[in-house]
């Protein structure tokens, strides 16, 4: 398994955190990860992506391309990413921000309201944790309980008060899987 993902969205999003967490609850599995962040030229409201490579084998580089799989949680960062999905690949869209349709039909996509689904639980903050909860959903590339012990470790001390509704919002997002495949 070699696996190329990227988190793309607006600074402030929780970009970072998305893919940081991923990478943790992946290393924490025991797989060899490498992560990279990528901020634009303001980090709050500018673009902002992550890139997260996970393998069961040593990794070369955490450079490239083209990845296998996509977190888009904004319409700048689709209309950026929307041709770089490899075949085969899976992109999750934040339909909530995200009125354009992926006009490819090479790739799996799922749409997920992760915005307003985060504003039902509470917080619009956690929207991020809903899309990863459906990606995990649909990917199985780590468990859902990897990432959510991981949180106590990505998540800065003073945010560990959120711990419980970013759990909330990965178990939403995963469940949401299976109403929003296309």
């Amino acid at each position: 398994m070699y696996k190329k993902i990227i988190c793309a969205g607006f600074g402030g999003q929780g970009i970072m955190v998305m893919g940081k967490l991923l990478a943790r609850a992946a290393m924490d599995e025991k797989k060899e990860v490498v992560w990279m962040p990528s901020y634009g030229a303001e980090v709050r409201g500018g673009t902002a992506h992550s890139k997260v490579v996970i393998s069961d084998t040593q990794i070369a580089s955490g450079l490239f391309l083209k990845p296998d799989d996509c977190i888009i949680m904004n319409r700048p960062s689709f209309l950026k990413f929307e041709n770089l999905v490899a075949k085969g690949g899976t992109v999750i869209i934040n339909s909530s921000l995200i009125n354009d349709e992926l006009k490819r039909e090479d790739v799996k996509v799922i749409r997920i309201p992760a915005t307003e689904t985060a504003g039902e639980l509470g917080n619009s903050k956690v929207a991020n944790m809903v899309a990863l909860g459906a990606y995990q959903g649909v990917s199985g590339l780590v468990s859902l309980n990897s990432l959510c012990d991981a949180l106590k470790l990505v998540l800065p001390l003073h945010r560990h008060g959120l711990i419980d509704i970013n759990i909330q919002a990965l178990k939403k997002g995963a469940e949401l899987v299976n109403e929003c495949s296309s």
